[in-house]
């Protein structure tokens, strides 16, 4: 009788434990992030600088927990043809999934949209926060996605090898 006792405690504080963790991972440390005046942006070509671009129907989850849980959705009337022309374009963008409570965006489809070249993606913001750029996906029919992926300096940052001297030094306050 003292080792079921023993064994159902156990069993329940694993099962109230993976509850938990479970919860924290997909809903917990998310939040909704309020649509600022202008809250898509690319990078132009011309100075390499963020400029606005027309944005609708606005939708962003973010959590403090980690610099690449940032996931976006949008509408825009301008085309993949201007923005192609005005724009940094990223090669080999990767979208990262988003919980799955967030229907807007995913990532799976928006990586065969980019792969079958019905979506282009777009600079949005060099190191957003060290070592994590900001990437905008915008499809032909003006649906767009916004995720931060890290750049060649947050992997090398990240993995533990030497940075270098070509990446931005580490603010303060940001540890290894």
């Amino acid at each position: 009788m003292n080792g079921k006792a023993i064994v159902a405690v156990l069993t329940l504080s694993a099962a109230l434990a993976g509850g938990a963790l479970y919860y924290l991972q997909v809903y917990g440390y998310y939040h909704e992030v309020e649509a600022k005046p202008d809250p898509v942006s690319l990078v132009l070509l011309a100075d390499n600088l963020p400029e606005p671009i027309l944005a609708e129907n606005f939708q962003a989850i973010d959590a403090d927990s980690s610099p690449i849980r940032y996931r976006a959705c949008f509408t825009t009337p301008m085309t993949v043809a201007v923005l192609s022309e005005t724009y940094v374009m990223v090669d080999n963008p990767k979208p990262l999934n988003a919980p799955g409570w967030f229907d807007c965006f995913n990532a799976e489809a928006i990586g065969a949209e980019l792969e079958a070249g019905t979506a282009l993606a777009f600079l949005g913001q060099k190191n957003v926060h060290f070592g994590v750029d900001q990437i905008v996906a915008i499809t032909d029919d003006g649906r767009g996605y916004i995720w931060h992926e890290l750049n060649e300096c947050g992997e090398k940052s990240y993995d533990g090898t030497v940075v270098g001297e070509a990446c931005p030094d580490r603010p303060a306050g940001v540890s290894q």
